[in-house]
């Protein structure tokens, strides 16, 4: 499997959680009741699998690689991908105080989705073209290790779980 190819698979959980939150604001917009621990539950996934996980990998492991095949990033894509994980973050921590959670989090929505367009779309496409199969059989290695290191053993079939249940309530 190609590293870009298991962040596309990640894009996929990202995908099913913005589309519950984003259930979840119309129930909010609507004066309508929300377990408190879904709003936890998600934005746990959002900090924990979103940005220390799936971030983490393209941060610390292919943005580098990419660069070192010649990608730029400043004034390039890398650079353009960094900036909205640093807007994305903002949006997560001002849902978390509770600073006008709908509006945050339909930025968030908004930004993520054309984020990961961005990144399935052209990101990913250059990364291939430019990092060898040998050298993203090595991504993936790293990409084990930041599972491992920052996200724990089983944490992310626990998210899958987590998403699936609320897939269910929030449909």
């Amino acid at each position: 499997m190609q590293a870009t190819k298991q962040l596309k698979e990640e894009h996929k959980a990202v995908k099913q959680a913005l589309k519950i939150l984003e259930k979840i604001c119309k129930k909010l917009d609507k004066g309508e009741e929300v377990n408190p621990q879904h709003i936890q539950n998600l934005l746990e996934f959002l900090r924990v699998f979103v940005d220390k996980c799936h971030h983490s990998k393209e941060e610390g492991v292919l943005f580098p690689a990419m660069e070192k095949a010649g990608v730029p990033n400043e004034d390039g894509p890398i650079g353009m991908m960094l900036i909205e994980h640093d807007l994305g973050r903002g949006f997560i921590k001002r849902m978390v105080e509770g600073k006008e959670f709908t509006k945050n989090a339909r930025n968030y929505i908004a930004l993520l989705s054309d984020h990961i367009d961005k990144e399935d779309n052209i990101l990913y496409m250059i990364a291939d073209m430019h990092i060898s199969p040998e050298e993203q059989k090595k991504l993936l290695k790293e990409f084990d290790k930041i599972e491992e290191e920052k996200v724990g053993k089983g944490k992310h079939e626990e998210f899958h779980r987590m998403l699936d249940e609320l897939k269910l309530i929030y449909k």
